[in-house]
């Protein structure tokens, strides 16, 4: 008999656990996550959560922000909506005892700082370390629920939808589990399914993302038969810090909007020349202007500097980057930061609805995973968890609400054709492979030419993995390769379709704006 479970979350990010804990009462919920369950990105997230709640700011301002950011292609409905309901979102989080870094002067009582994009102080944060410290409050209230199953240490195969079982309903019914400790494929059912498993950073070579952000929830969505829009738009973080040594590390935008400068080598600020807005331009002018200025004086980064506040203060506000950056021998309240762009958001897709429903039934998609339209061609700075909460509430009320669907007996996984690989160091070059002419090709500034290259080789590692899929027992390494693959062709496919710059995609052969923005909507 197959695992069953009421509510099946895939993915343990902030809008994988707000979905759970809203649910749980009244619904039996199994959680997967890979590895463990603060391994996601949402825990790596250093600014914070934009919301409207000081006096002086207004819903129709952030509102504002948000269309300007994402350069005409937000959804104007969704991004009230989301907007409207971020205020209860962050309340919600204090009921839940997450400790947000306090401000007595501040009439909210919470101190609210400000990003690049944003006209007034809105993001409120738990010092540099906002994901971590809303995650571990949120893990204890996970581990401690009676109706909620934590499968850690598994990862998702694919979805059983009614198409795959010969039905003339296709809803999903569950999905396919891989337990990575012991190597067993188990079938797991479920009346509601929740695609919640980030973004597709690990695409690029460089990425502010945990090695878990390789796109499974998209891959497996389009697999089954969802529309996927505004893949072409990946965001890359304009400061991530650069050093021989380290793993790439974020250095948050909060920096920035402290009143940290960005510079050449010999002390000359740059980011005025690029934009009025200066070093508080949205996160694509920024990038964008480090890579032009890196590629003119053959740089390997450029220098973010916030020497010039008092090392008290860059202590407090800072203190997880403060440490990072005193064990690789970079006193930041007396150095500047050496910075880099390199890939952090996935801006696209699966389409849903305002509840986080896509085209299948039955089955949801939130946070990264999904295009909701909030983001459009450029997500503003601290929206992402912003999303992932009002999103996780949005779909619990209506995974309430549903009728639940008749149950159905499920095929077990089959493996009695395949065998152990023979070969495993092929997944490790095709892995390198994709993610270096990604890089390389489908960067921060895009051509016809680097993106037919790049489709290109992506068909060919697509015959090798699929024939090494079709061979031999799924890993854990092979199912990631897999998504990661998928996940780069739509990129590609998407920005071939776009011919125009917009937002994070800047082409060379298409460098102005058409006067309508319109989606790119890839139909499998």
């Amino acid at each position: 008999m197959a695992p069953r479970f009421d509510v099946l979350i895939i993915g343990t990010g902030l809008a994988g656990l707000t979905l759970a804990l809203h649910v749980a009462d009244r619904k039996q919920v199994g959680l997967v996550t890979k590895k463990q369950l603060l391994d996601g990105a949402s825990s790596w997230a250093q600014g914070g959560i934009a919301a409207v709640l000081a006096d002086d700011d207004t819903v129709g301002s952030h509102i504002r922000d948000t269309l300007i950011a994402g350069a005409g292609l937000c959804d104007e409905n969704v991004t009230r909506y989301v907007v409207e309901h971020g205020r209860a979102g962050v309340q919600w989080l204090i009921g839940q005892g997450v400790p947000f870094t306090r401000d007595t002067e501040n009439d909210t009582g919470y101190h609210l700082t400000t990003e690049g994009g944003h006209s007034h102080r809105r993001v409120i944060h738990a010092a540099d370390a906002t994901g971590r410290a809303v995650q571990a409050t949120l893990e204890a209230k996970i581990r401690a629920h009676p109706n909620i199953t934590l499968l850690e240490h598994h990862n998702a195969v694919d979805l059983i939808t009614g198409a795959k079982l010969g039905l003339a309903d296709n809803r999903c019914y569950g999905c396919y589990l891989l337990d990575i400790r012991s190597g067993k494929v188990h079938t797991v059912a479920a009346r509601h399914t929740v695609l919640a498993t980030g973004g597709a950073g690990k695409v690029y070579l460089y990425t502010t993302n945990p090695d878990t952000a390789t796109g499974d929830g998209i891959a497996m969505g389009w697999r089954a038969g969802c529309r996927v829009a505004n893949m072409e738009f990946i965001q890359f973080h304009p400061t991530c810090l650069y050093h021989a040594h380290a793993k790439p590390f974020l250095i948050s935008e909060a920096v920035r909007g402290e009143g940290g400068v960005l510079k050449l080598p010999d002390g000359t600020r740059f980011m005025p020349l690029h934009d009025p807005r200066a070093d508080l331009a949205p996160r694509d002018i920024v990038a964008r202007a480090i890579d032009f200025e890196m590629k003119k004086r053959g740089l390997d980064c450029v220098q973010l500097d916030i020497t010039h506040r008092p090392a008290d203060f860059i202590k407090e506000h800072f203190p997880n980057i403060y440490i990072h950056c005193m064990e690789l021998g970079i006193d930041i309240t007396r150095q500047p930061i050496p910075v880099v762009p390199a890939a952090h958001y996935t801006c696209g897709g699966l389409m849903t609805d305002l509840s986080g429903r896509t085209d299948i039934p039955s089955l949801y998609a939130i946070g990264e995973t999904a295009c909701t339209g909030l983001h459009g061609a450029n997500r503003l700075a601290s929206n992402s968890l912003l999303e992932c909460l009002v999103f996780g509430m949005a779909a619990a009320k209506d995974i309430l609400a549903q009728p639940a669907p008749p149950p159905s007996s499920l095929r077990q996984w089959d493996e009695s054709r395949v065998t152990d690989a023979d070969e495993e160091i092929v997944i490790a070059h095709n892995w390198d492979e994709l993610r270096r002419f990604m890089w390389d090709y489908v960067g921060i500034v895009r051509t016809n030419k680097r993106l037919e290259r790049a489709l290109h080789r992506i068909r060919l590692l697509q015959e090798e993995i699929h024939e090494y899929y079709a061979n031999f027992r799924v890993t854990n390494d092979l199912l990631e390769l897999r998504n990661l693959v998928t996940s780069a062709e739509l990129i590609v496919r998407s920005a071939l379709t776009r011919h125009e710059s917009r937002g994070l995609h800047f082409s060379r052969d298409y460098p102005d704006t058409l006067p309508e923005a319109r989606n790119t909507v890839l139909v499998r």
